[in-house]
């Protein structure tokens, strides 16, 4: 998909818009045929840079290892399910009152063994994002929370699912399968988790035809209303999104 060069218009202080990184077509396009309505893929190609400057496989390792992250700010999950936190946390030390510190070689013994790692409620913890995700909830006019899924090869961190929000998907390293269904539940309130419909949803994802089936590259970058079912699996190596 080629970007007219409306969309490519710069703000007065000659950066592109944020919005416009993330998104293929035309931001009035977007906000009048796209959003709330239907997904869109905008592949690396016919976006004006990469999303290299947001994160990186050395940002997830000073995370883990580094910054003393704590719960909920990362979880671990395999096959649809979460992990115990007590299972890739530890305490802080004598003398700390802290139990839930993220566990380096905890993380990645479960990661070997195929976990994902999430990291989440990045636009709290690391600078880049912080200033990205400030300036797009700006240009949506809509609240914005960045989560990070760290997925090794070959495996799936959560099953078929939808979510109550908009979702930008940025695939920041490696490659994911990712499955794209229509809602089994139109428009779906905080209130109205995946849960509640549990069993027309695994039915969908056995049974229907996805919309989207096709792999992610880095720089590519997916819009998902909410209420669309999802999942992805990572090929090749380390993915992360």
């Amino acid at each position: 998909m080629t970007t007219t060069s409306s969309h490519r218009e710069r703000t007065e202080s000659g950066a592109l818009p944020v919005l416009s990184r993330l998104v293929s077509v035309p931001s009035e396009e977007f906000a009048q045929r796209i959003w709330s309505r239907e997904p869109l893929l905008s592949r690396a190609a016919d976006l004006p840079g990469t999303f290299e400057d947001l994160f990186s496989a050395a940002a997830v390792d000073e995370l883990v290892a580094t910054r003393g992250l704590r719960t909920p700010f990362l979880r671990m999950a395999k096959e649809g399910s979460t992990l115990p936190e007590r299972s890739f946390t530890r305490g802080g030390g004598i003398g700390a009152a802290v139990a839930d510190q993220a566990s380096d070689d905890a993380v990645l013994r479960h990661f070997s063994e195929g976990a994902t790692l999430v990291l989440q409620g990045l636009h709290r913890t690391w600078e880049p994002i912080v200033r990205f995700s400030q300036d797009l909830a700006g240009e949506l006019g809509h609240p914005v929370q960045v989560n990070a899924y760290v997925t090794p090869a070959q495996n799936t961190g959560f099953s078929d699912h939808y979510d109550v929000h908009d979702v930008f998907v940025l695939q920041i390293a490696g490659e994911k399968r990712w499955r794209i269904r229509p809602p089994v539940h139109e428009l779906p309130l905080r209130d109205e988790p995946w849960t509640d419909h549990r069993a027309a949803v695994e039915d969908s994802a056995a049974n229907t035809t996805p919309l989207i089936e096709t792999t992610f590259a880095p720089g590519d970058c997916l819009y998902l209303p909410r209420g669309f079912l999802h999942s992805a699996t990572a090929v090749g190596g380390r993915a992360s999104t």
